[in-house]
């Protein structure tokens, strides 16, 4: 059957911004994509057709598609945010470079390929260049469940003839190493227990998910996760919620523009660090059910942030605070502490205008009465936002080159921001 993608945006793609305006409007938030990844590498221990709606048509899904397709799966549709994919054929475990290299997330492929298969050869992943994030929690536990892992010219080589339940701490929490032990665990030998997982909603949708398939997972959501393994699971069938990253940037680019913008198709809960953050500067954040609203109050004062793995401030909303704050009245000290190398995204605000001090892991940010347009280089996907942003509140025109970034994690950001009244487009 036709594999249906969603078109692809080109690498020497750039976005051209005039900034300046206000944005008001309605806008809809799409599938998150930290959650869809997750799921889509779980339909690995499946066997039968898979269904997922609400998947945002961003490049980091495609890529993923055409990795599923390359192990023996078969896309039978990618079309209006809808998949159906039938894992029935997979036979094949090597993740190769040329994908692997684009996107993290395709380390996730490693537990279900070595609980399915007993086999797996991924290359080392790549995507946003924001610190080391090494695979060693991932592989430690793996070994820990009986596989045999070396690391041979840049690939992750492992065997199992079948994976055992371990008890395994996370000497530090991370998301996708959590994620790839709960699937790796539901198809192994007796009870895995993972402690300091993470807590992320995208783990939780993902243990979720796999229970109605089958699995048998508890504690998710909490420090402590048990697995018990199971024969199989049954194809997957779930709809993936709203993207709270992106619900996120949107309401920073609302405050940012001294705007009024409604967003729909979210989850307020999720972003709750972030309205506790811009109410104290000064905005009004309206909720409603699944809707947010931002409005600029006139003013907007410099606070504080340090991020944190989930419920704190998410890491991936570093950036696009930093651009609000440039325009802040004030300082504001922006610490990070989940990437050592998440300020890439300072040197082109800097160029913009912005006062910013870094230290370590520390920024210090002095507020600027305007930024200027200029032409502008994204480094990473968050980064690639704050930028976006940055320059919808900039006087003058920017230019912003490799957008390839931000089409990995943002579906359809220009047409969106059009209809909110920006003045923005893509240009080759």
């Amino acid at each position: 059957m036709t594999v249906l993608f969603p078109r692809e945006k080109k690498y020497m793609d750039k976005i051209v911004i005039k900034g300046g305006g206000r944005l008001e409007g309605e806008v809809e938030i799409s599938g998150a994509k930290n959650a869809a990844l997750p799921i889509m590498a779980a339909m690995i221990l499946t066997t039968g057709k898979n269904k997922l709606d609400g998947v945002p048509q961003v490049r980091d899904v495609t890529t993923m598609l055409h990795l599923l397709n390359g192990l023996g799966g078969c896309t039978e549709e990618f079309n209006a945010g809808r998949i159906f994919f039938d894992a029935t054929g997979i036979n094949n475990f090597e993740a190769p470079y040329e994908l692997v290299s684009t996107m993290r997330a395709s380390c996730l492929v490693l537990g279900p390929l070595l609980a399915r298969l007993g086999r797996a050869k991924v290359s080392l992943p790549g995507g946003c260049a924001i610190g080391a994030r090494p695979l060693d929690l991932h592989i430690r536990g793996l070994e820990g469940m009986g596989a045999k892992i070396r690391l041979v010219q840049g690939y992750i080589y492992g065997e199992a003839k079948r994976l055992r339940g371990v008890r395994y701490y996370f000497d530090t929490v991370t998301v996708t190493g959590t994620a790839n032990l709960i699937m790796a665990a539901t198809l192994a030998d007796g009870e895995t227990v993972l402690e300091n997982v993470a807590k992320e909603p995208e783990v939780v949708f993902l243990a979720d998910v796999l229970n109605q398939s089958g699995a048998k997972i508890k504690g998710h959501g909490t420090d402590l996760v048990t697995i018990q393994g199971v024969q199989s699971l049954k194809p997957i069938n779930c709809n993936i919620f709203p993207d709270r990253i992106e619900t996120g940037t949107y309401m920073i680019a609302s405050a940012i523009t001294r705007g009024d913008v409604k967003i729909t198709n979210c989850i307020p809960k999720q972003v709750e660090s972030l309205t506790l953050k811009l109410r104290q500067s000064g905005l009004i954040v309206e909720e409603g059910e699944t809707s947010l609203r931002v409005i600029y109050d006139g003013q907007l004062n410099g606070v504080n942030i340090k991020t944190q793995p989930h419920p704190g401030f998410a890491t991936d909303l570093q950036a696009q605070f930093m651009a609000l704050m440039t325009l802040a009245q004030g300082k504001s000290i922006v610490l990070e502490t989940v990437f050592e190398n998440r300020f890439m995204h300072v040197a082109e605000l800097k160029r913009m205008g912005a006062d910013i001090t870094i230290q370590g892991r520390t920024a210090v940010v002095s507020g600027v009465k305007e930024l200027s347009g200029a032409p502008l280089m994204a480094t990473d996907l968050r980064a690639s936002a704050s930028l976006v942003l940055a320059a919808l509140a900039a006087k003058g025109e920017s230019v912003i080159s490799r957008i390839y970034h931000i089409d990995r994690g943002y579906s359809d950001i220009e047409q969106k921001l059009y209809r909110l009244g920006a003045k923005i487009f893509r240009k080759k």
